[in-house]
């Protein structure tokens, strides 16, 4: 299991922090630290998530997602996520947008209105939502046209 969650922890930002933090979180020895919680802040603290609310929009959603380590220096325009009204139709556009250039946005469910989300390359999704999957967590990815 440990293997596990170092793995996702890699494929979901580069940081000695993020590991180390999840690492300290398993080994809890009154096993009260959740390490997916401990996981999603780290990657808050290291600014690699984008947090939105439920009733955030894709004028949000473009705004956060920009500061993103992979998307900040890229060059990638997410100017189409500005009109759409809802969150999850956002996330849905903003993978179209991302997958032309091998990126995707992943929803790290938190059981929460809010929506922790994490931009990471394109090939490595479905190992993240299969190792999510197996450590009884939910990460999901948003498809669709964007209405």
């Amino acid at each position: 299991m440990r293997e596990d969650w170092m793995r996702l922890c890699a494929l979901l930002h580069d940081d000695a922090e993020l590991q180390g933090g999840v690492d300290r979180a398993l080994e809890s020895v009154a096993g009260d630290v959740d390490p997916w919680l401990v996981l999603i802040d780290e990657l808050d603290q290291s600014g690699a998530l984008a947090y939105l609310d439920q009733s955030d929009s894709g004028w949000e959603l473009y705004d956060a997602l920009g500061g993103l380590p992979l998307l900040r220096e890229s060059g990638i325009r997410l100017d189409p996520l500005q009109d759409v009204d809802t969150l999850e139709p956002a996330i849905a556009r903003a993978n179209e947008v991302l997958a032309e250039h091998g990126l995707g946005v992943v929803h790290l469910d938190e059981e929460s209105d809010d929506y922790p989300l994490v931009v990471v390359r394109k090939g490595d999704v479905a190992e993240i939502i299969a190792i999510a999957g197996r450590l009884e967590r939910t990460a999901t990815v948003y498809a669709g046209t964007a209405q």
